[in-house]
Formats: C-alpha cells, sequence, structure tokens
C-alpha cells in the first residue's frame, strides 16, 4: 500500500515543484513505483515531467470534481517507475465547483484510495496556498513534506503551515503527520543559510532531513528542457543531494 505525501507550503518559490518532481524520479530509480499527483493549477509539476496534455486530456481537475479515476487521467511518463496525474489551468476554478458538494474536503482522497494498492509512494504537489484543493491533498495524504528555503523570510508562514496540519488533525485527517522538513536553495558560502537551518531545526528538531538541497545552476535549468535532475545531468550536485533525500525517505518508510 502507498504511502502518499503531500508537498506542502503556502510560500511559493521555496523548491515545492522542484521537490515533487526531483524526488518522484529518484524514488522510480530506486525501483519504487511511484505516481505524481499534480495538484496545482500551473502545471509545472507535470510540464517538469516532460508530459505535455491537451484540452480534452483527463487531468485532476477531472478526478476532484468528477467521476474520472486516477487510472484513467495518470499518464506514464519517460522515467522508471513514475507516472503523473497532469495538473491543469481547470483546477483554478474546482475550489468554486466544490462549495456545494458533500463532503468535499475528501472527493480527492476518494480516488486516492481506489490506487493505493498500485504504488509503493504517491507524491501531491499541492497549490501554494491554504484553500479548498489544498485541504483534499491534505486529506488524502498520509503525510505532509515541509519544504523551507534557505532565506530571510523563510520562517514566516510556518507557524500558520503548522497550525494547518493541527487543524487538519483535529477535524479532517487524525493521522496526518509531518513527514519532513527539507532545507531548500541552501548556500554554504552565506552565514544566513546557516542561520536559517540552526533556527529550522530548532523548530522542527528531528523531522528536518538531513539532505540539504544546494542553490544549483543545473536544478534551475532542468524544467526549461521538461527533465528531472536525474535525467538533465546526473552528475550534478542537486541531481546527487535528490537521490540522497530519495534514500532518506526510503529509510523513513522501511
Amino acid at each position: 500500500m502507498a504511502k502518499v505525501i503531500a508537498i506542502a507550503n503556502q510560500k511559493g518559490g521555496v523548491g515545492k515543484t522542484t521537490t515533487s518532481v526531483n524526488l518522484s524520479a529518484c524514488l522510480g530509480l530506486r525501483k519504487k513505483k511511484v505516481l505524481v499527483i499534480d495538484a496545482d493549477p500551473q502545471g509545472n509539476t507535470t510540464a517538469g515531467l516532460g508530459v505535455s496534455v491537451d484540452d480534452d486530456a483527463l487531468t485532476t481537475y477531472d478526478c476532484i470534481v468528477g467521476d474520472t479515476s486516477i487510472e484513467e487521467a495518470m499518464i506514464k511518463t519517460d522515467y522508471d517507475n513514475l507516472w503523473v496525474c497532469p495538473g491543469s489551468i481547470s483546477l483554478a476554478g474546482a475550489e468554486v465547483e466544490l462549495v456545494e458538494v458533500e463532503k468535499r474536503e475528501y472527493c480527492l482522497k476518494n480516488k486516492i484510495d481506489e490506487t493505493r494498492d498500485d504504488f509503493d509512494f504517491i507524491i501531491i504537489d499541492c497549490p501554494p496556498s491554504l484553500g479548498l484543493i489544498t485541504i483534499n491533498c491534505l486529506c488524502g495524504a498520509d503525510s505532509v513534506l515541509i519544504p523551507i528555503q534557505c532565506e530571510y523570510y523563510a520562517l514566516e508562514g510556518l507557524s500558520q503551515l503548522t497550525k494547518t496540519v493541527k487543524t487538519m488533525k483535529q477535524h479532517l485527517n487524525k493521522g496526518l503527520k509531518i513527514e519532513g522538513v527539507l532545507l531548500t536553495m541552501y548556500d554554504s558560502r552565506t552565514k544566513l543559510s546557516g542561520l536559517v537551518v540552526d533556527e529550522v531545526k530548532k523548530y522542527f528538531g528531528s523531522t528536518v532531513y538531513d539532505t540539504l538541497i544546494p542553490r544549483n545552476v543545473r536544478l534551475s535549468e532542468a524544467p526549461s528542457y521538461g527533465q528531472p535532475i536525474i535525467a538533465y545531468d546526473k552528475n550534478s550536485k542537486g541531481a546527487k543531494c535528490y537521490k540522497k533525500l530519495a534514500l532518506e525517505v526510503v529509510k523513513r518508510n522501511s
């Protein structure tokens, strides 16, 4: 049965999509069968895995608001053991359509439960907001992986996010846990990055991953070629770090 991990942070630009793409690809490389659910209207995770969808394609939107199963919508990527349920701009309007739906918070969870037995990991790329789509993602997940940028405003919004996870546990998903905290855009040359790492470790303790994702030019370039970093430049520092992260995730769930 799959471990379902939502990658979430209400702040944009923290490496959420980069982590969804590259962690998933690296888990596939470790012979884990992986499904990525792109729940972000921008669809960047879908594009980052080299998948393009036309206007008639079934997407995560159809799974949340319609009768489409994830199995019907998912697409096999060019990478080992990796499938994606694509995102689309239609998701931007899904929250309005869900307003009058009974038990609307569980629409995605119901579809995920149908396909759990088919995968080792299901990774959900959440929108950078705390709306109804993100609530659907958190209701369908076992745990939350939180990427945090090594920047001055990194801790801004963290209390709100942890409060949201706590509220979800109390009212909608009692089993929800913090899977881990991932420090991204780390620059060993700056004192600030080190200070942020120290503060985050004080706040989250042992849930912080040992792996630090560095600022890396090749990692930034890879999405424009529709490739995860292990395909774009497998010898880059970014590739090595995401492989290390995948190993940590597997070990925590072994």
